[in-house]
């Protein structure tokens, strides 16, 4: 391993502990040696994480957080118990979040006590199959009490696009 590689993933590593935790870091990077990096042609800065041909992270460059991907999505709903990190919807508008429809307040039927506001969400129905990746919003007790208003802006349903 080069010395380049070692500082990003130390760096991605440290982003990734602070945004999501540990235990969710350990999760997307358990084999390094499949870990590959793209970096920005104009400032060297690292842009897109992949797990061998899978996008895993990217990296905002506005605010330095990551942005999931629907593949580190899948491996973070198959390694932690409901509700970490997600939020779960009701079965009945599943079709519209695939779609990439915003969630209501009102449509959530458990999600996750410890986000915050501009957090990363992972969007489930009640079966705990992935629907979308969102940005929270609103405060966690404001959805929870909120009948009216979007809770989650969706980025990315399952309907719009691949792995």
């Amino acid at each position: 391993m080069d010395i380049k590689f070692i500082l990003a993933l130390r760096k991605v590593k440290a982003i990734c502990d602070y945004q999501f935790g540990q235990a969710i870091t350990d999760i997307l990077f358990e084999d390094e040696s499949e870990i590959h990096f793209i970096f920005s042609r104009n400032t060297g800065k690292i842009k897109h994480i992949y797990r061998e041909n899978n996008l895993l992270l990217n990296l905002r460059p506005t605010n330095g957080f990551f942005t999931l991907s629907l593949f580190s999505a899948e491996r973070i709903i198959n390694n932690t118990p409901s509700p970490k990190h997600r939020a779960v919807v009701m079965s009945e508008i599943s079709e519209f979040i695939r779609k990439g429809r915003n969630v209501f307040c009102k449509h959530i039927v458990d999600i996750d006590t410890t986000l915050r506001p501009n957090d990363e969400v992972i969007v489930v129905d009640q079966h705990n199959d992935l629907l979308a990746i969102g940005r929270l919003v609103i405060p966690v007790p404001y959805v929870k009490s909120f009948q009216t208003g979007i809770a989650l802006k969706i980025r990315k349903g399952l309907g719009k696009s691949k792995f």
